[in-house]
């Protein structure tokens, strides 16, 4: 909204500042913390009368996690209001990907909150159906993928390697739905613990930031080997308002967590961190800036597919962060040492830029 007065009155003065994509995407993190930090309280005691015992706490898991009950969930609304918001004010409205972003973090966020509706109100862990979050989620990302294959092209590119890529044609469309559904799940997945799924989403959209503001800029993709998008650079205004938003969330999830994050939050940023990786075209860089989500994901399906099979399992608990609590690690080690590890892939993700 503030870009389009900007070009309302020719960025002219101070508006010559809104001209410039790193000072927008910079106030962009400063407008959604800000609003985070203001509406947190609001929201969590507004969902601690409405929610009653808060979210179902797990019998069979981690007896510590027994202390928790009472915490109300759904936080992921703070998230997404301070997210839009600021969004909306700094971004350019005539942005395509920007709005395929929200939309997906929108519908994401929506199927969330429906599955934490239906596990407060009945007070159980089953909430939606698998088959039906999944169905309404490939239908979301499938429309996604339409809208913006139809501005970045179906090319798939390979990284550490420079001019490999592969023309998927419309196959585009379900790999690039998998990358979308595929990492909101794994980002829920992940959200097991206090700020164990808000950090890692902040260190993984600050590394696309600085992806989407080169692929957006034909003289660093050029330079780099890597795609050129045209458009692209507005997307590190969405990263920053996640940032923004994700911070501000964790002042109040830092252990011991005032509020969960739930489905709400879960999904609508993993789903989030799909739509930019396909904008980007660089799907294949997110499974190794995100590898800890997949980390978990993939300790889910072994776990599901050996213990149908035999009967016995591999993990003492899946997702493999809760292995690691049953072993005997406390929480916050827990929480604490995949953020490294997190840190470490962001690092190695970045690093497929030159490596080419």
């Amino acid at each position: 909204m503030l870009y389009w007065l900007g070009e309302w009155m020719e960025f002219e003065g101070i508006f010559n500042l809104v001209r410039y994509l790193s000072f927008r995407s910079g106030a962009a993190i400063f407008t959604a913390l800000i609003i985070g930090l203001f509406i947190g309280p609001r929201f969590i005691s507004m969902l601690r009368v409405r929610q009653g015992k808060g979210q179902p706490i797990r019998e069979d898991g981690p007896q510590t996690h027994l202390a928790k009950v009472g915490t109300p969930t759904m936080g992921g609304l703070m998230i997404l209001t301070s997210l839009v918001i600021s969004v909306l004010l700094w971004m350019d409205l005539t942005s395509t990907f920007v709005w395929a972003c929200l939309a997906v973090t929108f519908g994401f966020g929506l199927i969330g909150f429906m599955d934490d509706y239906d596990k407060v109100t009945k007070n159980s862990h089953k909430g939606v159906s698998g088959r039906t979050r999944l169905l309404l989620e490939f239908i979301i990302a499938g429309a996604a993928s339409w809208f913006i294959l139809r501005q970045t092209g179906t090319m798939l590119y390979v990284p550490f390697f420079n001019n490999i890529s592969i023309d998927l044609g419309y196959f585009y469309i379900p790999f690039a739905a998998f990358v979308i559904v595929g990492a909101g799940n794994a980002v829920n997945l992940t959200d097991g613990l206090d700020g164990l799924a808000t950090m890692p989403v902040v260190i993984a959209t600050g590394t696309f930031m600085a992806i989407v503001y080169l692929v957006g800029r034909e003289d660093f993709s050029e330079y780099l080997g890597i795609p050129y998008v045209e458009g692209a650079g507005q997307m590190a205004i969405f990263c920053a308002a996640v940032i923004g938003a994700c911070l501000a969330f964790l002042w109040f999830n830092a252990p011991p967590a005032a509020i969960f994050m739930g489905d709400t939050g879960s999904l609508a940023l993993g789903g989030a961190l799909g739509v930019i990786a396909v904008v980007s075209h660089h799907e294949i860089v997110l499974a190794i800036v995100g590898g800890l989500f997949v980390l978990e994901a993939v300790s889910v399906f072994i776990q599901v597919f050996y213990f149908k099979r035999t009967g016995k399992r591999v993990f003492k608990m899946a997702p493999i962060h809760h292995h690691f609590e049953q072993l005997g690690w406390a929480e916050s080690t827990v929480v604490i040492r995949f953020w490294i590890i997190s840190l470490v892939l962001a690092l190695a993700g970045l690093a497929t830029l030159k490596l080419r």
